[in-house]
């Protein structure tokens, strides 16, 4: 492999990293924040760009769009949140539910078309993959999306120490427990899905003006990309602070060494159809990691009392 291509293409998955980490965040929330596996990622990463996408062709600023698409994703968080707590459906198949209906209303969106393209230059995009390099700093993708992950990491920082934020965080710890100090466990489950779901819904709606089109079937897979970036992150990083900020910072560095895997394995010359296997295989390896190393190589434990008791 040549080396020198490699730290020349770098810029590209950096920039994927940073815009997928953001929809990583988002499932940062479901997963460890709520407890929850919320399979409705991958219905709202389609959704959010199909509305970005034709918000902007209908002849709308690019952050009305991106707002549109966020309050898009809230809705779907909504319904699966309504599915999960109003009608007593497991989460994992209150968010199948609901991404299997996203399905529908997405080609809805598009005008019944399974793709929608954005021409470029004619539309007043902020992110696109022709602007990784030669472009003003200001302009750059990469600084772009940057700013975005700090901005929405200050605000779910700010968020999460209020007393509703603590509610959601008390709720995915010991629900039994939030229930008995009087906090609506329910609702604190339907916000906090609606803010992931909005979160990976923005994160779509940039992600389809960096590659210029949104598609109906953008978001297959997704969950285990957002699961990738979670684990990696915090195997990798998570024992340097338990900081609420710095460990949703490490789930965006977790999406970067993601993509810049899956760079050095195209690279490498391996079938680009294959990284959804290797992707399988790199989220069940880290999730067994603690595990393997809990039963494995954890000291073992004296039996009896201290000599002098």
């Amino acid at each position: 492999m040549d080396v020198l291509k490699f730290f020349n293409a770098l810029p590209g998955p950096c920039a994927q990293g940073l815009i997928w980490g953001i929809m990583a965040i988002g499932v940062y929330i479901t997963y460890k924040v709520l407890d929850l596996a919320d399979l409705t990622v991958d219905g709202t990463m389609a959704t959010g760009g199909a509305v970005c996408i034709m918000m902007m062709q209908s002849g709308h600023s690019v952050w009305v769009s991106l707002f549109v698409a966020f309050l898009a994703g809230m809705a779907a968080g909504l319904v699966t949140g309504l599915f999960h707590t109003a009608m007593g459906i497991p989460a994992i198949l209150a968010g199948i539910l609901t991404q299997l209906g996203l399905y529908s209303v997405n080609l809805r969106i598009m005008g019944e078309k399974a793709n929608q393209a954005l021409a470029f230059g004619k539309y007043d995009q902020i992110v696109s993959l022709r602007w990784v390099k030669g472009v003003p700093f200001y302009q750059n993708t990469n600084f772009v999306a940057g700013l975005f992950v700090l901005v929405i990491i200050a605000v779910l920082y700010w968020f999460f120490g209020t007393e509703l934020g603590c509610s959601i965080r008390a709720t995915g710890n010991n629900e039994n427990m939030s229930r008995a100090q009087g906090i609506n466990t329910n609702t604190s489950k339907i916000i906090g899905l609606m803010i992931s779901n909005g979160i990976v819904a923005l994160s779509s709606g940039l992600y389809a003006q960096y590659n210029g089109f949104a598609d109906v079937n953008a978001g297959r897979g997704a969950i285990v990309i957002g699961l990738a970036a979670v684990i990696i992150g915090n195997v990798i990083f998570g024992k340097i602070s338990r900081n609420f900020g710095f460990k949703l910072f490490t789930v965006v560095l977790g999406a970067i060494i993601y993509w810049i895997v899956y760079q050095l394995v195209i690279m490498a010359g391996l079938n680009a159809n294959d990284m959804k296997l290797i992707s399988a295989l790199v989220v069940a390896v880290f999730l067994a990691i603690p595990y393997l190393k809990g039963k494995y190589f954890a000291k073992p434990v004296k039996k009896g009392g201290a000599a002098n008791a």
